[in-house]
């Protein structure tokens, strides 16, 4: 199975592809999608939106794995991420391929086995279980990975019981 993980935004959208087979993790790809701080935020969005389209259609993963916003301070970022959110969610829609949402604390469990993780912690787990040199750069991608990784296993789990 191919899986795109996620970490949503509108100025870095962290980005990683895996191919998780017979509990085997391969990397296929790991980026991220930058947007300009001085460009209007509708362009910002189309830059988003037009990137992931392209790497869609370039690596055909067969499942999207994206993370769940979780803000409790500013609430002005917090609505231009999760519109940045939904640009992701809508290419998944268009494509036609199932999107599957986690929550930070899903994550960490999945990825660490403790759902209270701190973030280097997830990204240690993260460059060993995919047999990385380094943590990959910047934490979007890394969170990203982690998302798709979430997802290999939640699916593996779900599966068993009928569930996917």
């Amino acid at each position: 199975m191919r899986i795109l993980g996620i970490d949503p935004g509108y100025a870095i959208v962290g980005i990683g592809i895996i191919e998780y087979v017979g509990n085997k993790f391969k990397v296929v790809e790991y980026t991220k999608i930058t947007t300009e701080a001085h460009s209007d935020f509708p362009t910002r969005l189309k830059k988003v939106f037009d990137e992931l389209n392209c790497i869609i259609n370039e690596y055909k993963p067969d499942a999207i794995a994206i993370e769940e916003l979780f803000f409790n301070n500013n609430a002005k970022t917090a609505i231009n991420v999760g519109q940045g959110r939904g640009v992701c969610l809508l290419c998944g829609a268009i494509n036609n391929i199932p999107v599957f949402e986690y929550t930070p604390l899903q994550i960490k469990q999945a990825v660490v086995g403790y759902g209270r993780a701190e973030k280097n912690q997830v990204q240690q787990m993260v460059k060993i279980l995919l047999n990385l040199e380094k943590i990959p750069k910047p934490d979007d991608v890394a969170d990203a990975l982690a998302v798709a990784v979430c997802h290999a296993h939640s699916y593996k789990v779900n599966s068993k019981f009928g569930g996917f």
